[in-house]
């Protein structure tokens, strides 16, 4: 059974104003304390952000373990020094720049200024082992059109410094200002993907490999094909859910290669359409169906991603927890539509990112 590992990115508010709140440095120093250089935490292009990632598991019940004791152990380090975390893909206030002092973060605000500065953005990552980039690449070729549907689930960013961006993930909006970001060609082979990501560093606009922010890549550092495309759900139990089914998209795609059922051809433009759609729309409306790239009902759309991995699902033992977890997101929304049900509840951002904090840990 192939590993996960998920990569959480977390707000860091202050405690009493719930503002953003820059203090990554003195958090992840709280971390070094009490738990040694080895813990799971580390600094983020801000220093309202702070991240963590989890143990590869092959089980979605140790998965969901360990992300409720990372995100528990988050606040308890925020608490120390006066702040809390929320898994909050964007601030609903307004906020300052607080580019942390790395080299690398240092050169990315140089370089590219105004675009650096806004990305106090918070996403969600998922690694899945693959045995070969080989492998790795057939896989990306194949899960391309679906990225759009985890997008869609995972939309937990209306609020943008202080007014509602009228979208789902406006995240995913800001994030694109990046070159690299975004949907990508087909490779067709490992050596087709590191060629294409060699050329874009020659370029000298990226400074690295480092920076292919695609909605998928192949990790630099394990043998995991990493899904980039989500951003950091409120609620724990939609984390494990787009872990299982992201693993389900590999494992299909794996299948489908080994079977030699080609990925479908669709351009980067039409799939960047469907991006655009799933981050404005989330499930409250259409989505680009990922095989017609024709509009379609949300539900029906979600609906045809669980068949398309049902096979998977169930040899991994996951079926139970993905039908589930899709029924629920269908009936309550995602991320965004709970943060909007909680302002009209409460008529005030501070009291909603409140609320938010708490249920980060539920």
């Amino acid at each position: 059974m192939r590993s996960v590992g998920v990569e959480e990115e977390l707000l860091l508010v202050d405690a009493v104003t719930w503002e953003p709140h820059a203090v990554s440095p003195a958090v992840l120093a709280t971390a070094d304390r009490a738990g040694g250089e080895g813990h799971a935490f580390q600094k983020e292009l801000h220093g309202q952000q702070l991240e963590f990632a989890t143990c590869p598991r092959t089980e979605m019940a140790e998965l969901a373990a360990e992300i409720r004791e990372l995100r528990a152990e988050a606040a308890e380090y925020a608490g120390k020094v006066g702040a809390a975390v929320a898994a909050l893909a964007t601030s609903p206030l307004p906020f300052e720049s607080a580019v942390n002092q790395d080299e690398r973060y240092l050169w990315l605000e140089r370089e590219f200024g105004p675009v650096a500065q806004a990305q106090l953005t918070c996403g969600c990552h998922v690694h899945v082992a693959v045995e070969s980039d080989e492998e790795g690449v057939a896989v990306l070729d194949r899960i391309r059109p679906w990225l759009s549907v985890l997008l869609a689930l995972t939309g937990n960013s209306p609020f943008w410094r202080g007014y509602d961006s009228g979208y789902s993930s406006y995240r995913s909006r800001v994030w694109g200002r990046w070159p690299s970001a975004g949907p990508v060609e087909l490779f067709g082979s490992a050596t087709g993907y590191h060629d294409y990501v060699a050329a874009m560093v020659a370029t000298g606009v990226l400074r690295d490999p480092a920076m292919a922010y695609f909605e998928a890549r192949l990790a630099e550092r394990y043998p995991t094909v990493e899904v980039r495309v989500a951003d950091v759900c409120l609620d724990a139990s939609s984390t494990v859910l787009v872990a299982a089914l992201v693993r389900g998209l590999v494992e299909t795609a794996a299948r489908e290669w080994r079977a030699q059922v080609p990925p479908l051809p669709h351009r980067v433009a039409s799939l960047r359409l469907a991006s655009w759609r799933a981050g404005r729309s989330g499930l409250e409306d259409r989505l680009v169906d990922p095989r017609t790239m024709r509009p379609a009902p949300a539900e029906a759309v979600v609906r045809s991603l669980l068949a398309h991995v049902r096979d998977a699902l169930r040899d991994h033992g996951d079926l139970p927890l993905a039908e589930e977890g899709l029924r629920r997101l269908l009936r309550t929304g995602n991320g965004a539509r709970v943060q909007r049900d909680m302002l009209r509840r409460t008529g005030s951002l501070h009291t909603m990112i409140a609320e938010c904090v708490r249920r980060t840990q539920m």
